[in-house]
């Protein structure tokens, strides 16, 4: 289940979770939007399409009940009790269409491709071609010369290029692409990618494949000219989905029946069209919903008068209650009209008209001795609109204070007393995770629920975990590590391990080189522990095509270019001697195969796992796999496995079991983990139970014409929905810190570190003790450097990671350079001082040359060439670390 949530200064701390959907909103026409695409969306061209009202049996209203007032304005000053309006977001999903168009230059000789979307959004065309003597189904990237202004190379098999709008103010978006009829591109491919959703679209469930020659086959995904057509629209534009015919193309037009698929590489037939396919997306929506409450003279009774200014028929779901715990109950008529009974524990009341015919509203007149006012709104589409996961909760004239109860509402939200019992937090954070779950389960859900939500969890979480340690007073932490010690009386979850783990990345790309990586890190294995280290990270261990290990084959053959099993044996067993835990890297995504098929695509397995191309996907059409569609991306460089196979996934456990039990790993950090859904990573870290699981989920940030958004929320927003698809069961590389971190450093724009709610504006802002923070890692730094960090800034980067909460993660090449001993100095200071991965933050300053933050009011720090100096009063700070463009204070 999903809610709407919304920003007001009232809290209701008690939690209820109600079930949300959307409504979608569908053109009632499709005009020729070839000729004119803004008439898709003209005044007049769209309509919304709702459901009949239902039906129900209405309590009639009492003649006692008092008058109703028209306007929320109507409640003066003089009497008024209390007045708020909260501003309401919700998801309504939009119909539009994607449109491919080719059509002939006016010069006659060459020929351009556009695509186009009637949606407003940030659209990217992800695209690449195919050429005439191509025998795979592998993209490549296009001729400089083709690639319209603004376009990014994609690793080397594809392009992004910025969808543009037609006009200023224009909702139509449009890229062309300049075709030249003589060069060897037989095809070109793309799927459309909305940067603000992160959602991609297809073409039948693949990739749009737009062909330039006539020999190609259909193979469901093709998008050209339908041979017997050649209309193209009239001036009127009354055709849509019609297919073109060029004027040269019909003069020139050629028997083929009996040609060779020689000559139709000499002799192109292209043909004008024009093609569109459906789409919906899902768009915000922003209302208002306000309240007022005044004493009536002649009564004394309350008046309640709710207005909405939504759209749609609205039902407000109500009740109210005596006391503070706000329990809810029906009270004694009269009631408004239109009202009915809820299974005798709540109203429900069908919002009227308003005169000015802009939205809703409704009167309710309560007796005085009540406390308090809940309600919940429910539209007919069964979306439910709350407070931020909660009841709405309105004081009365029986409450104590009202005015009381308007200002503390900030704090109710911040802060979970410090004497709730452990049971009372357990019993919170079920009651949140069950309600997470329910909303998991709904097609949509909004971000502002599932922050707060996530948000409850770790500060619930964050108090047990202190109960918990605080009554461990028997053990010292460093003896606890130190002894050979029975099994714990409490399992560490996987995702977040103890809490207080720091990670070291324990190779970089040029690793494998020597031959012998295994005993050369076995020798750094005690002075790596000495730093402070908890957890180490070792390269993959598996036989692969690729010498670095990501290219996997025989998964069982654990001679690989970094040493042979029986020494990868050795240095595990060091690393446990001196406290590490250690994670292996396990590429579950791909596998290369080591036969080919009668079609001599190479998708058939040998080894112990000796699958056949069931194993791999049916929508990669590089490897002609007979599985099922992937869930999610495709890397294209090696066969995407098929995790939905039941055989698959047996033996991917299996072999996971084994290395726990044969390698002595303690956890996992997973390859390419946008390759397949979270949930198959939930069965197999059920099934090997991991210490610690970390996932790479690395996609693109979001980006206008080259430079970063501020908000990247859509993209921190897919990297939890992957952990929250593990059920939490494995924590994410925060991508997104990462990449707000360079823009910050690199144009010296701190302000970027803090979101539009004043916090961290990564995963960890959302959910600190599953994000694993990082500033560089094998890909994007070492020789590699598809990413790398700003030079000369690293420190700051690592001044921000290691004081705040998450687990930071430190890179090899790092640790061993001039940055070595300020790294072990910041690791020193997280340890005593006791920072975790749910550690509680507060920025205090955060402008253009400046970001300052203390963490659980005993570490301050600050980044960037501006000043800052936290505030002595009662706490006396002393500098610990400082260096170039940082420093860091702790209590004294």
């Amino acid at each position: 289940m999903t809610t709407a949530a919304i920003d007001s200064p009232l809290q209701n701390p008690v939690l209820s979770f109600r079930p949300k959907a959307k409504v979608l909103l569908k053109p009632s026409r499709l005009l020729n939007c070839y000729r004119n695409p803004k008439l898709l969306f003209s005044r007049g061209a769209c309509s919304c399409s709702f459901k009949p009202r239902r039906r129900i049996h209405v309590v009639e209203a009492s003649s006692t009940d008092a008058a109703v007032i028209d306007t929320f304005e109507a409640f003066s000053s003089d009497d008024v009790l209390y007045k708020e309006t909260f501003p309401v977001k919700r998801i309504e999903k939009v119909e539009g269409k994607i449109y491919i168009r080719l059509d002939q230059s006016k010069d006659q000789q060459n020929w351009k491709l556009a695509v186009g979307c009637s949606l407003p959004g940030k659209w990217i065309l992800h695209w690449g071609v195919s050429y005439v003597d191509d025998s795979g189904s592998e993209w490549d990237q296009p001729p400089k010369d083709m690639r319209p202004p603004g376009s990014i190379p994609i690793r080397d098999y594809a392009i992004e290029t910025p969808l543009k709008k037609l006009s200023e103010g224009d909702m139509f978006h449009e890229v062309k692409i300049d075709l030249n009829p003589s060069s060897a591109i037989a095809a070109i491919h793309f799927v459309l990618k909305d940067a603000e959703t992160g959602a991609w679209y297809q073409h039948r469930g693949r990739d749009f494949k737009v062909p330039l020659v006539d020999y190609l086959e259909d193979d469901g995904n093709m998008v050209a000219a339908k041979r017997g057509f050649g209309i193209w629209p009239g001036a009127l534009g009354q055709f849509s989905n019609v297919l073109l015919k060029s004027e040269t193309s019909q003069a020139n037009a050629q028997s083929i029946s009996n040609e060779s698929k020689d000559s139709k590489k000499e002799h192109r037939q292209l043909e004008g069209f024009y093609e569109e396919q459906s789409i919906v997306k899902e768009v915000p929506m922003g209302n208002l919903v306000s309240v007022a409450v005044r004493k009536c003279s002649e009564t004394s009774k309350d008046i309640l008068y709710l207005e909405t200014d939504i759209p749609r028929d609205v039902v407000v779901h109500w009740g109210v209650c005596r006391d503070d715990v706000k329990t809810w109950e029906i009270p004694a008529a009269p009631y408004p009209p239109a009202t009915t009974v809820f299974k005798n524990k709540a109203l429900r009341t069908q919002l009227q008209p308003k005169g000015t015919g802009n939205g809703s509203s409704a009167s309710f007149t309560l007796d005085e001795d009540l406390v308090g006012f809940l309600f919940v709104l429910k539209l007919e589409d069964n979306t439910w609109l709350d407070f931020k996961g909660n009841d709405f909760f309105i004081p009365l004239s029986g409450a104590t204070s009202v005015v009381g109860q308007h200002a503390q509402s900030d704090s109710v939200s911040e802060e979970i007393s410090s004497k709730v019992y452990t049971d009372g937090i357990i019993n919170d954070i079920r009651s949140l995770v069950s309600g997470l779950n329910s909303e998991k389960r709904q097609k949509t859900k909004t971000k502002e629920a599932q922050e707060s939500i996530l948000q409850e969890i770790e500060k619930l979480a964050a108090e047990a975990y202190s109960i918990f340690r605080s009554s461990i007073t028997t053990f010292a932490e460093e003896v606890f590590w130190e002894t050979e010690a029975p099994k714990p009386a409490v399992k560490i979850s996987s995702g977040t391990g103890t809490g207080f783990e720091i990670l070291c990345q324990g190779f970089n790309w040029e690793s494998h080189k020597s031959g012998r990586w295994y005993m050369e890190l076995k020798e750094k294995a005690s002075e790596l522990s000495s730093l402070g280290f908890t957890v180490i990270w070792l390269p993959p261990p598996t036989e692969s095509v690729s010498p670095e290990g990501y290219m996997p084959k025989d998964l069982y053959h654990l001679n690989s270019r970094y040493g042979t099993i029986d020494e990868l044996k050795q240095l595990v067993k060091s690393l446990h001697k001196v406290g590490f835990k250690v994670l292996g890297d396990v590429v579950l995504n791909h596998r290369c195969a080591h036969y080919q098929n009668q079609n001599g695509v190479w998708n058939i397995f040998g080894g112990r796992l000796d699958w056949d191309d069931r194993a791999v996907v049916g929508d990669d059409p590089h490897f002609q796999g007979r599985g099922n569609k992937s869930s999610g991306d495709n890397f294209h460089a090696a066969p995407n496995i098929d995790h939905s196979q039941e055989f698959v996934r047996k033996d991917l456990k299996d072999w996971l079991c084994w290395l726990r039990e044969e390698i002595g790993y303690d956890g996992w950090r997973l390859d390419f983990a946008r390759g397949f859904w979270g949930g198959y990573v939930k069965d197999y870290l059920d099934a090997s139970e991991p210490y610690f699981a970390v996932g790479e989920y690395w996609d693109s940030l979001c980006y206008t014409y080259g430079e970063m958004d501020h908000n990247q929320d859509a993209h921190r927003q897919r990297i939890v929905d992957w952990i929250n698809a593990t059920n939490g069961t494995a924590g994410a590389f925060d991508v997104t810190t990462k990449g707000i971190l360079h823009s910050a450093l690199e144009r010296c724009e701190y302000w970027r570190l803090s979101d539009q709610k004043g916090k961290p504006p990564g995963v960890v802002g959302w959910w600190p003790s599953r994000a694993v923070t990082f500033i560089e890692n094998h890909d994007t730094g070492s020789t590699q450097g598809h990413w790398r960090f700003p030079a000369g800034k690293e420190m700051q980067g690592y001044a921000y990671i290691l004081t705040h909460p998450g687990t930071p993660a430190v890179f090899y090449d790092h640790v061993f350079s001039h940055y070595g001993s300020e790294i072990a100095a910041l690791i020193s200071l997280r340890n005593r001082n006791k920072i975790h991965c749910r550690s509680m933050v507060k920025i205090v300053k955060v402008e253009r040359d400046v970001y300052a933050a203390i963490i659980d009011d005993k570490v301050a720090m600050k980044i960037g060439p501006g000043s800052y100096e936290p505030l002595s009063g009662s706490q006396r700070w002393s500098s610990a670390v400082e260096g170039n463009g940082y420093k860091v204070w702790e209590l004294s």
